[in-house]
């Protein structure tokens, strides 16, 4: 049996299940599962919530699209959540808490028995409270489950045709704020258009904008940070003064993830 029998087949004993679908590679294949196993009794959940690029929406919808599992948009506003604005170690714990509470309700509406997402195996060696936090709601993970590491999710999602099976990891927008620095509906609006404009004139994939108390730390992969020469760089700097940054640099150690959580310390 392969890896994507077992993951097919861990649907085999559901009625009927509600996917968290973001616009990534791991929630597109646990989708892909479930609709193959279970059809239109897998429905795909996306939440629309104000950390959430415009780019991973229009991904998700994609993607939604390329399965053929239907798609509901749940939308709310985290900003309104104070113990997510406020932006400390656990702002992901009580961003989690908060979707898992709109999932559950959610899935009480349509008759869903069971929510998953998803997590992998590689996800549970990094800090992550959200998976704690969902874990108390009982969302389950599939690809945890069977066994599957990112590096195993992307193999399959490209031997079935998914066109994110190379997309890079993403994160919410806030979380290129560092700890302790409040999230606002500003500084997720800059970071979000500061990383468009980065992306359209290097036309790199990865990209991250940090806000550093309204300076932006640009991160791109190390091998990549030549591309950024006087001329690039000049517009890119510009343009991010202009959307209200108050300095530009480029982070000469490149990208890595969670960094910020370092920066914060």
């Amino acid at each position: 049996m392969t890896n994507l029998d077992e993951l097919v087949d861990w649907f085999g004993d559901k009625s009927k299940v509600m996917i968290a679908l973001s616009g990534g590679v791991d929630s597109a294949l646990v989708a892909y599962a479930a609709f193959q196993k279970l059809g239109k009794s897998a429905i795909a959940v996306t939440a629309d919530y104000k950390t959430l690029s415009e780019e991973e929406l229009q991904t998700s919808r994609a993607v939604c699209s390329e399965i053929g599992i239907e798609q509901i948009f749940l939308e709310y506003d985290e900003l309104e959540n104070e113990d997510f604005t406020k932006n400390d170690s656990n702002r992901c714990f009580h961003c989690r808490m908060e979707l898992g509470d709109h999932l559950t309700e959610l899935a009480k509406e349509h008759d869903v028995q069971i929510i998953v997402d998803g997590t992998n195996l590689d996800d549970l060696g990094d800090y992550r409270p959200g998976i704690e936090a969902l874990k108390q709601y009982g969302i389950r993970s599939p690809l945890v489950e069977t066994g599957f590491s990112k590096s195993k999710v992307r193999d399959v999602a490209k031997s079935v045709g998914l066109s994110v099976f190379d997309k890079p990891s993403n994160s919410c927008l806030a979380s290129r704020i560092p700890w302790g620095q409040r999230v606002t509906a500003e500084k997720l609006t800059r970071i979000e258009f500061g990383e468009t404009i980065v992306k359209q004139l290097t036309k790199l994939k990865q990209v991250r904008v940090r806000d550093l108390n309204g300076s932006a730390k640009i991160e791109v992969d190390k091998e990549m940070i030549s591309i950024f020469d006087e001329s690039i760089f000049k517009q890119i700097s510009e343009k991010l003064k202009l959307i209200g940054f108050r300095t530009v640099e480029i982070d000469p150690e490149g990208y890595k993830p969670g960094k910020i959580n370092v920066i914060a310390d």
